[in-house]
């Protein structure tokens, strides 16, 4: 395994870096988190650096780049942009949602659909989980069935990323009851078709830029031809996205743990009690230390899957025991940095926000306990 990177690669990592420092600021950041406000223009800036093109084929308005690259891309926006709402609903609207049209799409599809979506000009979200269909996917309710040359879609879906602000829905639903995983198609929805109603906003206790919500489909007709592949591929469609999502987006929670792990030893030098910086005490140094394994030993595992994915090697272990274990570090490291701030920890401010932001991680993309399973089952057990 070679993880070493191109100069390009690299001067776009770094330019990513810049970037996010000059225009988005501290303290928009921490507006827009108080307020659950979702950055629009942060979204509209950072479309036209490129990043929500950065993976999608030059023929469609993109970069064209690698998973690789994407995963340089997703942990320098994780690295220099505070607003992780922001970050994860980037990703989520790349790799749940326009690297599956890429790849599955026909044609108009993509003529139709990629150009929009690497510009920013629409904004994408994966429709998949239900009340009783979270973990268990072929547990789904929603329902779409053939009438002539139209599908009608009847359900709802819940906690849907992007829904309030989405122009397109990429929406997995039960065309054969019974068939489990053979039982689901995808479809492609627009926002603003007659049947499709999207709820009011959650309010979350993380990632509160990223807009989430409920949707439901009442008699909601669409053309066959807006079917994504064909009729019961939805989950090799959705299992494709979770390798590219469990990868990629991952790379934010690593890029923002560097930051963190940054910020606290340069908390540690200047911050003195008993005639000493706390960085001297052996308890808040090994502390650093464990926050600084654990960040190299995520990004090892993270860029090992991304090695595997780029070199069209299907291994899920790799992707499941990277999310597990990203996951889990980046709680921790939100975790050690309140500890070693003491009351400032506690207090709102960036130590704070990275742990509220770092607490979904466990839960979106599978669970942390699903994730454990998907290893343990790799593992023949």
């Amino acid at each position: 395994m070679d993880f070493a990177f191109t100069p390009d690669e690299l001067a776009l990592r770094d330019h990513v870096i810049a970037f996010c420092r000059k225009h988005l600021r501290r303290e928009e950041v921490e507006r827009r988190d108080a307020a659950g406000e979702f950055g629009a223009e942060a979204w509209r800036l950072l479309a036209g650096q490129g990043v929500l093109g950065a993976n999608i084929d030059e023929a469609f308005g993109g970069a064209g780049l690698g998973v690789r690259a994407g995963v340089l891309v997703m942990e320098a926006l994780g690295y220099a942009c505070e607003d992780l709402g922001l970050a994860f609903s980037i990703a989520a609207h790349v790799y749940a949602c326009a690297l599956a049209i890429q790849k599955f799409g026909s044609a108009e599809q993509k003529q139709a659909y990629l150009p929009r979506l690497a510009s920013g000009e629409w904004i994408a979200a994966h429709s998949i989980t239900e009340p009783e269909a979270g973990s268990d996917v072929f547990a789904q309710k929603t329902r779409a069935v053939l009438r002539g040359d139209d599908y009608v879609l009847d359900g709802g879906k819940c906690f849907t990323t992007n829904a309030p602000v989405a122009g397109l829905f990429l929406v997995q639903a039960v065309t054969a009851p019974g068939r489990g995983f053979f039982g689901l198609s995808a479809f492609l929805v627009e926002a603003g078709t007659k049947g499709l109603r999207v709820g009011r906003p959650h309010e979350k206790i993380g990632l509160r830029t990223s807009p989430t919500a409920d949707i439901y489909f009442d008699e909601c007709v669409v053309p066959a031809s807006a079917r994504l592949g064909p009729e019961s591929a939805g989950a090799p469609i959705f299992t494709y996205s979770m390798a590219w999502e469990r990868t990629c987006l991952f790379a934010i929670y690593v890029g923002a743990m560097a930051r963190q792990v940054e910020d606290t030893i340069a908390f540690a030098k200047q911050r003195r009690q008993f005639g000493q910086p706390i960085g001297k005490f052996q308890a808040v140094s090994h502390r650093i230390v464990d926050m600084k394994v654990r960040l190299e030993a995520a990004r090892l595992l993270l860029h090992r899957a991304a090695w595997k994915l780029s070199n069209g090697i299907e291994d899920p272990l790799d992707a499941a025991m990277a999310k597990l274990f990203v996951s889990e570090a980046a709680v921790q490291t939100g975790l050690d940095a309140i500890q070693l701030r003491g009351g400032m920890g506690v207090v709102t401010g960036p130590a704070e926000r990275f742990l509220r932001d770092a607490i979904p991680s466990r839960v979106f993309s599978g669970t942390s306990e699903i994730q454990k399973n998907n290893i343990a089952r790799a593992l023949g057990l």
